[in-house]
């Protein structure tokens, strides 16, 4: 893949991500070493547009060579303790670790979490804003593909949420049971239940902060991970369907899409571990 996350975190894999560390890496032939190289030479470039709320990349160090990955929304210990015992090399996830504003303590919850990394030498990889914007991979590319839509443009800061058409011409509350299928939980719908959905606004998480932005687009919904308390009001106002899915829910393709591409381009194991989350 010629740019984006995937081509990040194939370098990361790789080792050339962190030329300064020892990294971990792959067994890989000649052809992919040099083609991990023009990755590498575009991965500074596509992280730097994203004005993030964590480091992406590898966030934990761990053992050399990697064979098999764990894959999960979020780093939380039941995951960690999934891939202890399956024996993992690294955890690929949308939610690492050095969030912006947290405290900075190895105390607690946090100093057990990065014990059983580094005492089982696990490496910690982590994607936040560059899985969700990914063309292909992220979690809203990943999401217009399961429900079929149509994308024609992005919005938001960052342009991070999407827009696009449903050639369905379903009413909201026909939207909200197919979201319910694809997702496997019932969204919370708001706003104008009838109202027939040709051009929707869809962005992954708590992206409750572009409803706004939605509505002046002239969408008829709006699906994200997450609602607000003034976001009820305004959708009652305006007219607009707003459907909040869940943040885990809505960030569950993301991972899944790239740890696939990771083990088709590279033959490595690969293990989706869905750690139950009900918001």
């Amino acid at each position: 893949m010629s740019d984006g996350v995937a081509a990040c975190c194939t370098a990361t894999v790789l080792g050339g991500l962190f030329p300064s560390q020892s990294g971990f890496k792959v067994a890989t032939t000649k052809n992919t070493a040099n083609r991990t190289v023009t990755l590498c030479a575009k991965i500074s470039h596509n992280l730097r547009r994203f004005q993030d709320y964590c480091p992406n990349g590898l966030q934990v160090e761990g053992r050399a060579e990697v064979k098999r990955i764990v894959a999960g929304v979020t780093a939380s210990q039941a995951l960690l303790d999934r891939a202890v015992v399956s024996s993992a090399d690294a955890v690929l996830v949308h939610h690492g670790y050095f969030w912006k504003g947290e405290d900075a303590r190895i105390m607690g919850i946090r100093r057990r979490r990065l014990a059983t990394l580094i005492n089982h030498d696990i490496n910690l990889v982590a994607y936040h804003l560059p899985l969700d914007a990914h063309p292909q991979l992220g979690n809203n590319a990943q999401l217009a593909l399961k429900m079929g839509w149509q994308a024609s443009g992005r919005f938001g800061a960052q342009e991070i949420a999407w827009q696009g058409s449903d050639s369905r011409n379903e009413t909201a509350a026909q939207l909200a049971v197919r979201l319910a299928q694809v997702l496997g939980r019932e969204p919370l719908l708001v706003g104008s239940a009838d109202r027939q959905v040709r051009r929707l606004g869809w962005c992954s998480g708590g992206s409750q902060s572009f409803f706004e932005e939605a509505v002046a687009l002239g969408l008829d919904a709006y699906v994200c991970g997450e609602i607000s308390e003034q976001n009820v009001h305004l959708a009652r106002e305006a007219g607009v369907a707003y459907l909040a899915c869940g943040h885990h829910a809505t960030e569950r393709f993301g991972v899944q899409a790239l740890a696939a591409h990771l083990a088709e381009q590279f033959g490595l194991e690969c293990e989706f571990v869905d750690i139950d989350n009900p918001v």
